[in-house]
């Protein structure tokens, strides 16, 4: 089992969530309106006058089948609008109860 974590850019609305459901991924846990900056080239979310923009963000955790299915659909939609954030971060888990 692998844990998701998914960063995008507001504007993108539901389309993390969409992927999920497309692979039958149900469970997620969502936070909105938190801001950031990417590492290499991302503009900031600061939520403020001058980076208004903003990032939601979702955590998962999916089988191992279907990690690849949605790390590909995620690559798809960020080379789409590379202008909107959009990242993908997976871990391994070790313990689960």
């Amino acid at each position: 089992m692998k844990a998701i974590f998914i960063v995008y850019d507001e504007a993108r609305g539901d389309e993390a969530v969409e992927i999920l459901e497309k692979h039958g991924q149900r469970g997620f846990t969502r936070w909105e309106d938190i801001s950031g900056r990417g590492s290499a080239d991302g503009i900031p979310h600061f939520g403020n006058h001058a980076w208004p923009a903003m990032n939601h963000a979702i955590l998962t955790f999916v089988d191992d089948s279907i990690v690849g299915g949605i790390l590909d659909d995620i690559k798809v939609k960020s080379e789409e609008s590379k202008d909107l954030g959009l990242r993908a971060f997976v871990w391994q888990l070790s313990d689960i109860f």
